[in-house]
């Protein structure tokens, strides 16, 4: 049984929702809200606010999908959907959702026009967020526009979700300052504390996050997903594996799906290239790196596609014939799960997210990070074997049929937002035992303070200690 709050007969729908909208008035609903939850075992939130960086209607990368996904999925269902983003011709709505457009700006190191981070903060999205009266605020992280959330979050008394999918510390080290990767992690626990629910994208991600002291109980997965229609085995092309392989389909064709950047460990791709006599390389994306790139590929066997959409991704990716995926920053590795939804063999490094997607031997392949020879044996290994390249292609495909978009937004709806629910009015509910909890410590802390300072100052006043020590020397 699904319960969902009903709007009240109050006639507040004719007022001006900035006069209408009263915290204390959502606090009252969070709490029957969590009644209905004892009460009955479940409630699902029917209106939810999307906070999201960068635009997954603009920028490429596999948040993209997820988002798109969700927001599709969540209206689907039924749900009151609007989406916060900074993306500079946004479309009005997305699949029935409300899209509302906030200022953004580049990175001054990474070099995409589509890349835009947001503050967030602005009298029109509170506007907006008082009007919809959301009763949860979903934000993607890390970023800048978290910091939005968390103040409308509170503004509003509205539990707030944190999804992360970029993992930043990992990042740091490639674009600017190593020094910086400690500050960052500071951040990101502040953040997660903040959240009453965090949700990463593989438990390789929840452990990471553990073991840099974020709080383990208000972390969870969110469930992977992954349109097996759009990738699927019946899109193969031989067209489109003539246009990849530059007139050569009878050539062995690896494919490289994703964006040309430092972080995605590209350059790998060269020396794996060069143990595998006779293949050839497509690579299918975009990015501030692909100059470089194509510097360092010149005279090989190196086809750059550029950005592939719609149907001429699902041939990309289903006309090859081994995956390969070098980046060690993933935090799950949706073009690996696409792959393997094509039907097509992956071979990839043991790193990040992709331990959790990819079982060795059965569903792809994995090697160490940095054993770039055990990579291209690998390729040659299913070269030479198609038998084994089958055999890891199917098995591959059966395993991700188990994972629908659906069915992840469901779980989400249904668990982990009420989840959410329950830990925001509990925070609310214990405020003032914390506080006095937290004002007691503090307490202590400073009167141990002045007890040290109080010893100190005594002990320099002790004009006589001197000639007690040597009296205690001198003495047999």
């Amino acid at each position: 049984m699904q319960l969902r709050a009903k709007p009240t007969a109050t006639g507040l729908a004719s007022r001006s929702p900035l006069k209408c909208y009263r915290p204390a008035h959502n606090r009252q609903l969070l709490v029957r809200n969590v009644a209905a939850i004892s009460t009955a075992g479940q409630f699902t939130p029917s209106k939810v606010a999307i906070f999201v960086e960068p635009s997954p209607f603009s920028h490429i990368s596999g948040m993209k999908n997820r988002f798109e996904s969700l927001i599709k999925n969540l209206k689907d269902q039924g749900d009151d959907v609007m989406v916060f983003t900074p993306d500079p011709t946004p479309p009005k709505e997305f699949c029935g959702a409300q899209v509302v457009n906030v200022l953004g700006f580049k990175l001054p190191f990474y070099k995409s026009a589509t890349l835009l981070l947001s503050l967030g903060l602005s009298i029109r999205v509170l506007y907006y967020l008082f009007k919809q009266r959301p009763q949860v605020i979903h934000v993607s992280t890390p970023g800048i526009m978290c910091f939005a959330a968390v103040l409308y979050a509170r503004l509003l008394a509205v539990p707030l979700v944190m999804s992360y999918h970029t993992h930043i510390p990992e990042y740091i080290p490639r674009y600017t300052w190593s020094g910086l990767v400690q500050p960052m992690w500071s951040i990101i626990r502040w953040c997660t504390r903040r959240a009453d629910l965090t949700l990463v994208t593989s438990k390789a991600m929840k452990e990471e996050l553990e073991r840099n002291r974020c709080r383990p109980r208000s972390i969870e997965v969110w469930q992977r997903g992954v349109d097996t229609d759009v990738f699927n085995p019946k899109h193969k092309c031989a067209a489109m594996r003539a246009r990849m392989s530059e007139g050569h389909p009878e050539a062995p064709l690896l494919v490289y799906v994703g964006r040309l950047g430092a972080e995605k460990n590209t350059e790998a791709l060269k020396d794996i290239l060069l143990q595998v006599p006779g293949a050839r390389l497509a690579l299918v994306g975009d990015g501030p790196q692909r100059q470089e790139l194509e510097q360092m590929f010149q005279g090989m066997p190196v086809k750059f596609m550029g950005m592939m959409k719609g149907q001429e991704l699902s041939e990309a990716y289903a006309s090859a014939d081994i995956f390969v995926m070098p980046s060690e920053t993933e935090t799950l590795g949706f073009v690996v799960l696409e792959a393997m939804a094509s039907g097509v063999p992956v071979v990839a490094v043991g790193a990040g997210g992709l331990t959790d997607i990819v079982a060795p031997g059965k569903t792809g392949l994995l090697y160490k990070p940095g054993e770039y020879a055990q990579a291209a044996q690998y390729v040659r290994q299913l070269i030479a074997d198609p038998d084994m390249r089958s055999r890891i292609a199917k098995a591959a495909r059966r395993e991700v049929e188990m994972f629908g978009w659906s069915a992840a937004t469901r779980v989400l709806r249904e668990r982990q937002y009420a989840r959410a629910v329950r830990l925001s009015i509990g925070k609310r509910r214990f405020w003032l035992l914390a506080l006095r909890i937290g004002v007691t410590r503090l307490g202590r802390a400073l009167l141990g303070v002045v007890v040290a300072l109080w010893q100190q100052l005594v002990s320099k006043m002790d004009y006589a200690r001197p000639y007690r020590t040597t009296a205690a020397s001198a003495s047999p």
